[in-house]
């Protein structure tokens, strides 16, 4: 399995790649940032200047249901926001 698990595709996340050239994926808890520009450099053909890694905490979630409350969470990921060098972009819909 490689270390880009999914591309994150919000609002949010498509803005910036729109204004800053920054595009979000979600990746292996366990890489670091040099490995995660070798993969975007690998995958997308482009020149990435900066990496911004954080982790995601996971989100409390409930449900009331007849039985009674059923409480969980989601798990933590790690995402990580990549710079991209200025006049390049990455297209995520060109193989759709």
């Amino acid at each position: 399995m490689g270390i880009i698990i999914k591309p994150i595709v919000t609002e949010k996340m498509t803005k910036l790649g729109d204004k800053l050239n920054r595009y979000g994926f979600r990746v292996q808890k366990d890489a670091n940032k040099i490995q995660i520009k070798q993969a975007v450099e690998a995958m997308y053909n482009v020149t990435v200047t900066d990496v911004n890694t954080l982790v995601v905490a996971p989100k409390i979630k409930s449900r009331f249901t007849k039985s009674g409350a059923i409480n969980g969470k989601t798990s933590a990921y790690k995402k990580a926001i990549v710079t991209v060098k200025k006049g390049e972009q990455i297209d995520f819909y060109s193989n759709i």
